[in-house]
């Protein structure tokens, strides 16, 4: 049995939305391509919205947006708009920059349960033009232990059709009660698992609640069980071979391009608008002192 190195999460307060913030985790910055990582839910509500980000600005990075339960309706700078429900995924690739608000609908089910992740771009694909995808239906298969959905890159034989520039698999398991799910991994990734409900092992070791439980790079298969049933969220991909900075939404490389993005946010340059959404657009945090990128993987 191998080890699982666990990182606690760190609870944020959105508005009146609470996350559990995973990734970045102090000593884990990256897991393959993927650099961030906000649990929201599971909660209930009768009025409201708590869901209602204003339009704020990204570079070089794409934003995935997964469901459990509930409703959430994207709109960009493009034209975009779209309502996500569980099984289906929102994929905004910034680029260059883009502006985008996600907000819960006026009509819902009074029911918000989902993560929100990003992907870095790689220095090949990060200053393109922006661009939106979104699908009702993922790619899944259903077995005996349970079913396993794929909504971003490829695992054990199922391909998401969302575009991505790194390798890269960002996947769902539903644990019926009693059972296992084994997919089978690529060693040359490296992988990350947080628990979404339920019980569950991985490999006999427990997943804990708002702890990232991560998986070093050799590995060519997995076996997730539970007792009671349980979902598990499963991210990874070869590990990334270029620096990342990171600030407030910006994905960047160096400190003058998250300057220069900041300025131009502020001036209303470089990212359009969203004028479907009704209320103030996000203003930019004070441009303090930057950490140092990560490390190369």
């Amino acid at each position: 049995m191998r080890d699982m190195t666990p990182y606690s999460g760190r609870r944020v307060e959105l508005g009146e939305l609470s996350v559990v913030r995973t990734l970045p985790a102090r000593g884990r910055r990256l897991v393959g391509p993927w650099c961030f990582l906000d649990r929201f839910g599971p909660l209930t509500f009768q009025d409201g919205k708590p869901m209602d980000v204003a339009p704020h600005p990204h570079i070089g990075l794409q934003t995935v947006s997964w469901l459990l339960d509930g409703e959430l309706v994207h709109d960009d700078s493009l034209g975009s708009h779209a309502v996500l429900r569980p099984g289906g995924v929102n994929v905004m690739t910034a680029g260059r920059g883009i502006t985008h608000t996600e907000q819960t609908p006026v009509a819902h089910s009074g029911r918000l349960d989902g993560v929100q992740l990003w992907v870095a771009l790689p220095e090949a694909a990060r200053h393109d033009a922006p661009s939106f995808w979104h699908q009702d239906r993922v790619a899944r298969r259903d077995d005996e232990g349970g079913r396993l959905q794929v909504f971003m890159g490829h695992l054990d034989g199922l391909t998401a059709p969302a575009p991505h520039y790194s390798d890269v698999v960002g996947a769902e398991l539903t644990l019926v009660a009693g059972g296992h799910l084994s997919p089978v991994l690529e060693p040359g990734r490296e992988h990350a698992v947080i628990l979404l409900g339920g019980d569950a092992t991985v490999d006999g070791l427990p997943l804990e609640a708002d702890v990232l439980g991560y998986l070093d790079p050799g590995r060519q298969s997995v076996t997730i069980s539970t007792r009671q049933g349980g979902r598990v969220l499963l991210i990874g991909g070869v590990p990334f071979p270029e620096p990342v900075l990171m600030w407030w939404n910006f994905v960047a490389r160096t400190p003058a391009e998250i300057a220069a993005a900041r300025q131009d946010w502020e001036a209303g340059r470089r990212f359009g608008e969203v004028p479907v959404y009704r209320g103030p657009r996000m203003s930019a945090p004070p441009l303090s002192r930057l950490a140092d990128p990560n490390p190369v993987s």
